[in-house]
């Protein structure tokens, strides 16, 4: 969740989506943006509704095409045009490279690969946030230097088809070069908080349910 001048986004909606809103205790909600389509990342999308319930009107939600194909495949009463009562009520609005606001705030989408899947990043100010990636190229990883802040995938030690290893996030950060690197998307394989976060350079941590971070 970003907040910033006013203004709120999330990106994506996990199964505990509801949870996560309520524990942040959010009121209002400018807009939901979407990383990629897989369940884990959009399944919690249908609680927006108390959002609309509060807010009286519809909540944007920001995907590429594909990523609303998808949306439309999971939740298809949202789209369709009989509108059953107290459904939730979307606007769509399609992204892609550009960067686009959410109420005052801009963010800037970083292409990464989930193997082979199309996956976005997105550049907020001085913070970068990566989720479910396992390759970045040199031009994207230019997009992202100059963030204070960057938080990247890691899902263990040992190699995935998917995600970047503890080895490879970390080689990424020191390409980009952060003032501060935080882990996230962990597995239990990586193994205890304390004891990974022991092992980590000075400006690298796990991140951790609830972290705050400010800028």
């Amino acid at each position: 969740m970003i907040e910033q001048e006013g203004s709120t986004v999330v990106i994506d909606s996990g199964p505990d989506f509801r949870q996560q809103m309520l524990r942040a205790e959010v009121t209002h909600l400018d807009g939901l943006v979407f990383t990629h389509e897989h369940k884990d990342h959009i399944a919690g999308m249908d609680d927006i509704r108390a959002f609309n319930y509060a807010q009286k009107e519809k909540i944007n939600v920001y995907a590429t095409l594909r990523v609303q194909e998808a949306l439309r495949r999971e939740f298809p009463y949202i789209f369709e045009d009989f509108k059953y009562p107290g459904i939730p009520e979307v606007e769509m609005h399609t992204i892609d490279s550009t960067p686009f606001f959410v109420g005052n705030i801009e963010l800037k989408p970083i292409e990464v690969l989930h193997y082979r899947l199309p996956v976005h990043g997105f550049r907020i100010g001085d913070f970068t946030y990566i989720t479910d990636a396992n390759a970045i190229t040199d031009e994207e990883i230019s997009k992202v230097r100059g963030s204070k802040i960057v938080v990247i995938n890691a899902l263990r030690r040992e190699p995935h088809v998917s995600h970047f290893t503890l080895k490879e996030a970390l080689e990424v950060l020191e390409k980009i070069g952060p003032e501060k690197g935080y882990l996230t998307h962990i597995s239990h394989q990586l193994g205890k908080h304390t004891e990974v976060n022991a092992e980590l350079p000075a400006h690298v941590k796990c991140a951790f349910d609830g972290l705050v971070l400010e800028l």
